[in-house]
């Protein structure tokens, strides 16, 4: 028996009936320069959004609005811009040589694939006959535009079959990735397989094209990576395995093949994986490249991913990040500039990499069991993902600036939030994170249970063949008391983690780039049934192990002062300015809340703040509230007038939902800094 063989056997063999994969040291022993940083490596599993019931008056609104409001916006806007024509046309043109024009961008397809995709993850926990209804109708059309071969393609099905998988810029095999991860959590959501079988066929058409003697190519759009790592824990077959580490091992090698005029970096093709040290080129393309490497690592212990990883993890954190947890500054390539190169007004920041953002540190901090990848994530999700989408649910930021003025629009598609854009990704992305949260709360081993998000829900978790229900009362991110009661079973020993977040412990970001002005703040307090304890921390983790019986009850307060953040001084667009922040929201001063004025104030270092209850159209928040000084002309026309007046800061992501656009994140806190900071 070959050796291919032989692994592949042994990896479906290692499936475990919940679509897991376990990983005991026979594989490890495959790698005989197996790194030493790989050892000790948690093998933690995220509890499935579906076993997660959220109740949280943070986040439970905006699941519903998602599942009655944004949906219903992604179906019009994807029926009514002839995404889903395009598909119709498809089925009727298959087998002519040339057919007619296809409507939209190349990448049309992949919208559709994401829509259905947050359908699904909806469905599983709102079902709704109309919207499965309208699913199944999609899907029909999707199926029916599959070639015999399982090619499933309407760019080229309608603009010629004799161009497919000549240029790897034009997104086949990312749009293949997204029909993937659709099919799966429309199976799981439905157990319909129409879906699925279409996705298999075309993952079996890319794997016989491309994983051959000599063929060389490499995707232009990360994303089929950690597809087909999905694709292979769903159906144990390991060539989906081996086709993801497949497009991993094309990259740096110059294989691009691509009529776009681009640098290799734009598609982190510079040099291999596992040699890449920096982030670098589109940021979304960048996210779900490191997305499908470290599934790839989980799998397989390959130390090389895992390293490369870690680089580019403290690359992008110690010198690329923006304080609301969004990447990609530069417009001109959707991404990554050069070290500290972090302008506000011109942040591109897209929705998607934010999303991405998410989606990765969530992987790294399965892999490793480390908190500071849940702060990260954390600080990403409520401020630069959240803010893509509007408070009604049916407008959406493709970029997400950190200052605007009313004649520097705030974002690169328009002024002000749009009901759609051309490119129609970002919608679709942050819905189908929104509506599958409840999956990035919990994590589970057979060591014990870690709780990573704060968020009122139940939850059900399985320890060494245990079933234990989680009960989580809290009122974050508003209020810092978190309430976690646990039902084993049965009596249970294990360890219950619980993330002690670093903005609680005076730390803004895991890396110097920016810091609390004023980082001694209240007091972490932990108590067991009542009984204040002492933090046991390992690895950002408050850890409590014991026996636990029903009912017992774990309580976290976390401090909730106003904090101010500064940044490195190498950050020249933030020098003498600060932001504010309390607990992971990060703020803003918007003209709406200000007399159309969020320009003309400075908010010196030692300006006192207090909160305030408050409400952002419907949204009910904790507003920043302190005396400033403004400026403005002085009724003579020729001089500046002073005053110390009262201002209002509210949550970064609640901007734009009003008629005023003027807003600014970093604050000036001396006279030359007040000018518009791009």
């Amino acid at each position: 028996m070959s050796t291919e063989i032989s692994r592949r056997s042994f990896l479906q063999s290692t499936i475990l009936a919940t679509g897991t994969l376990r990983m005991p040291a026979l594989l490890a022993a495959e790698h005989s320069s197996l790194s030493a940083s790989l050892n000790g490596l948690s093998a933690l599993r995220a509890v499935d959004f579906s076993k997660v019931r959220i109740a949280d008056d943070f986040w439970q609104p905006k699941q519903k609005r998602v599942a009655t409001i944004t949906l219903q916006a992604c179906i019009a806007q994807t029926e009514q811009s002839g995404r889903i024509r395009n598909f119709e046309k498809a089925a009727r043109k298959q087998g002519e040589p040339q057919g007619e024009a296809q409507i939209g961008l190349f990448a049309a397809d992949s919208d559709v694939y994401k829509a259905l995709e947050a359908i699904s993850y909806s469905l599983k926990t709102r079902p709704d006959v109309a919207l499965e209804s309208k699913a199944d109708e999609w899907i029909n059309k999707i199926a029916a535009a599959q070639l015999s071969d399982g090619y499933l393609n309407t760019y080229f099905t309608l603009t010629g079959l004799d161009k497919r998988w000549t240029d790897m810029g034009l997104h086949e095999d990312y749009c293949a990735g997204h029909l993937i991860e659709a099919a799966i959590a429309y199976y799981h959501a439905t157990g319909k397989r129409k879906l699925l079988d279409a996705a298999i066929r075309f993952a079996d058409h890319i794997d016989s094209t491309f994983r051959v003697p000599n063929r060389h190519w490499i995707s232009g759009h990360e994303e089929i990576e950690l597809a087909l790592v999905k694709l292979f824990r769903e159906t144990g077959d390991a060539r989906y395995l081996k086709l993801a580490e497949w497009y991993l091992e094309q990259r740096g090698h110059g294989y691009a093949r691509s009529n776009f005029s681009v640098d290799p970096k734009y598609w982190q093709d510079q040099v291999p994986v596992e040699a890449q040290r920096e982030m670098v080129g589109h940021a979304v393309r960048a996210m779900y490249l490191y997305c499908g490497a470290t599934d790839v690592t989980a799998l397989t212990r390959d130390p090389r991913y895992f390293q490369a990883m870690k680089a580019v993890w403290d690359d992008v954190v110690q010198r690329k990040i923006y304080i609301t947890g969004g990447v990609g500054s530069s417009a001109e390539n959707e991404g990554f500039s050069r070290a500290f190169d972090l302008p506000n007004a011109q942040a591109y920041c897209e929705t998607c990499a934010s999303c991405g953002m998410v989606f990765w540190n969530h992987r790294m901090a399965q892999l490793t069991g480390e908190g500071q990848y849940i702060d990260v994530l954390e600080r990403s999700l409520y401020n630069g993902a959240l803010s893509g989408m509007g408070l009604n649910g049916d407008r959406f930021f493709y970029t997400n600036p950190l200052a605007s003025t009313r004649t520097a629009p705030p974002s690169f598609f328009g002024i002000g939030r749009q009901e759609w854009a051309k490119l129609g990704c970002c919608p679709p992305n942050i819905t189908r994170l929104v509506a599958s949260l409840g999956g990035y709360v919990y994590a589970e081993s057979d060591e014990g249970i870690w709780v990573n998000l704060f968020v009122s829900s139940s939850a059900r978790c399985r320890v060494r063949q245990t079933d234990v229900t989680l009960e989580a009362e809290t009122n974050y991110p508003w209020e810092g008391r978190i309430r976690l009661k646990i039902n084993p079973q049965r009596a249970l020993h294990c360890a219950l983690r619980v993330r002690i977040p670093g903005w609680a412990k005076g730390v803004a970001v895991p890396s110097g780039l920016y810091r609390y002005l004023e980082p001694e703040g209240g007091q972490v307090q932990l108590r067991v049934n009542g009984q204040g304890v002492p933090i046991q921390e390992e690895k950002g983790y408050a850890v409590i192990e014991r026996r636990w019986r029903k009912g017992d009850v774990v309580e976290l307060v976390l401090p909730m002062d106003v904090q101010r953040v500064v940044a490195r001084n190498e950050v020249e667009a933030d020098r003498e300015r600060v932001v504010l922040q309390r607990g992971p929201i990060v703020y803003c001063v918007e003209g709406a809340d200000n007399q159309g004025k969020a320009w003309n104030l400075i908010a010196s270092k030692e300006t006192p703040f207090s909160t305030a209850l408050y409400h952002v159209l419907h949204e009910p928040v904790v507003a920043i509230q302190g005396n400033v000084q403004t400026f403005g002309a002085a009724p003579d026309g020729q001089s500046v007038a002073r005053e110390n007046r009262t201002i209002t800061a509210i949550p970064y992501y609640a901007w734009a939902n009003r008629d005023d656009y003027e807003m600014q994140v970093w604050l000036p806190t001396a006279v030359d800094d007040i000018k518009v900071n791009g």
